[in-house]
C-alpha cells in the first residue's frame, strides 16, 4: 500500500500482514479442538479405590456406578436406590455399553457384589470394578 506524507516524490510502500485469515485460522482450531477433546467422566462422588498391581485401562465408553463408603449408590452425579440400577443399565444402551463400578475401598464385599449382581439383572454383560494401578 502507498502511503502519501505531503511530498509527491516520497511516496513509499509498506508491507502489511492481513490478520484476518490468521485470526479464522485460530478459531477453527479452536473449535475443532473443543469439538475432538474427550472429556473424562468423574463419578461426583469422592471415593478412595482400592490398588491393584493388574489394573488395566478399560474403553472411554462405559456405564459409571459409584459406590461411596456409607453404601450410597450414584450414577451421573445423583444418588439412586440399589433397586434402579437394573431399569439403569437396562436403559442405556440395551446393557450393551461395560459397567464400571468405582467402589470405595470401605465398602464391605457383600454390597459390592449385590452392586455387581443387580448390574448383571439389568443386562450388563461386562461388569468391571475401579482400581488404581500400583502396589496394595
Amino acid at each position: 500500500m502507498k502511503y502519501f506524507d505531503g511530498n509527491e516524490e516520497a511516496l513509499e510502500t509498506r508491507a502489511e500482514i492481513n490478520m484476518s485469515p490468521l485470526i479464522d485460522m485460530t478459531f477453527l482450531l479452536l473449535i475443532f479442538f473443543m469439538v475432538t477433546a474427550v472429556f473424562v467422566q468423574e463419578s461426583g462422588v469422592k471415593v478412595d479405590k482400592p490398588r491393584a498391581a493388574t489394573a488395566d485401562s478399560v474403553a472411554q465408553e462405559n456405564l459409571l456406578i459409584t459406590l461411596a463408603r456409607d453404601g450410597s449408590v450414584h450414577y451421573g452425579g445423583r444418588e439412586v436406590l440399589p433397586s434402579q440400577l437394573p431399569s439403569i443399565v437396562n436403559s442405556v444402551q440395551g446393557g450393551v455399553l461395560p459397567v464400571v463400578i468405582v467402589a470405595d475401598e470401605e465398602v464391605p464385599t457383600g454390597t459390592l457384589v449385590h452392586i455387581i449382581d443387580l448390574c448383571r439383572l439389568g443386562g450388563a454383560v461386562e461388569v468391571n470394578i475401579a482400581a488404581n494401578k500400583g502396589k496394595p
